[in-house]
């Protein structure tokens, strides 16, 4: 369901980790479409998978589709969703923990007094609960005010969230007048990044959620204002779901709801030349590593093979 780099990286690891134990994945893409995206859940249940996993989406557009899946027998993992059917598992990333990681930098960066600008976007059950996180944050730091917030999910969102994000600089010219963006999601993170440095305003940082190739370069940039994110591995994300979706499919007793543990990357623990996310375990401890979700029996089917 989702775009942008992020997504094209999630795809790669469930490909991997599929591959490894043996299976062949088909992926439906629905490029931001609900519509489309429940009806691609509706002619992968009709073709009688082994078992569907489901990236983004809502409650309201893939519940009935998820609700045929199970009825039919057929196991199902989603990311990040919202789905809520019985018998299903729900992988989410510690959004909480996301926001406040990057949050309480922001607070310590600043000495507690910030003026900033939040990107964000409501309708998606990530973006609500590092939203609560936000509200907590703002509540127990007075020092720290938002001064204007805004943030759409479109189909070229980093490129609408730049032209939004020139509005709000022409509106605070001065220095000091904006002392940081919180950008909930990395393509927000893009947007402003690049209206900050056209703008060549160096007063300004920015700390986002999420990481991806495209991300780090531009992180790794000189003088870049993007000084930290955190995130989970999108390969690591669609590693995870593989090994849960594979436990479902054997049988296996599983949760219904797995989070997934966020690693805080930041600008300063770089090193100078660029890196991709592939080489990043080297510079950002706990980086593209989690044994989540496997168990004896899956590596020994990997062994197996």
């Amino acid at each position: 369901q989702n775009l942008g780099t992020f997504s094209a990286q999630y795809i790669e690891g469930v490909k991997e980790q599929v591959e490894n134990f043996g299976g062949t994945v088909t992926v439906f893409t629905s490029e931001g479409d609900l519509s489309k995206m429940a009806s691609n859940l509706d002619a992968a249940v009709n073709q009688g998978v082994d078992g569907i996993l489901i990236d983004h989406g809502t409650k309201e557009s893939l519940n009935q589709g998820v609700e045929n899946a199970v009825a039919k027998g057929i196991p199902v993992v989603a990311f990040d969703a919202g789905v809520e059917v019985e018998g299903v598992t729900s992988l989410e990333q510690g959004d909480e923990k996301m926001a406040q990681m990057t949050l309480e930098k922001l607070a310590e960066d600043s000495n507690g007094k910030a003026n900033i600008v939040k990107i964000w976007v409501a309708g998606f059950a990530p973006m609500e609960r590092r939203q609560v996180a936000y509200e907590n944050f703002l509540g127990e730091n007075p020092g720290i005010k938002e001064i204007a917030t805004f943030g759409a999910a479109t189909q070229n969102t980093a490129l609408d969230t730049q032209s939004q994000m020139e509005a709000v600089l022409k509106q605070y010219p001065n220095k000091g007048e904006i002392t940081a963006v919180w950008a909930a999601w990395d393509e927000f993170a893009k947007g402003a990044v690049r209206a900050i440095e056209q703008a060549g305003r160096t007063d300004i940082k920015v700390y986002s959620i999420d990481m991806s190739d495209e991300d780090l370069q531009m992180i790794q940039n000189e003088n870049s204002p993007w000084v930290a994110s955190a995130a989970v591995d999108p390969k690591d994300i669609g590693r995870i779901q593989v090994r849960y979706l594979y436990q479902k499919i054997s049988g296996g007793n599983v949760e219904e709801k797995v989070v997934l543990e966020p690693v805080f990357v930041e600008a300063s623990k770089l090193p100078k030349e660029t890196v991709t996310t592939n080489e990043l375990s080297d510079h950002i401890e706990g980086w593209g590593a989690s044994d989540q979700g496997y168990t004896d029996e899956l590596k020994g089917l990997e062994e197996n093979r």
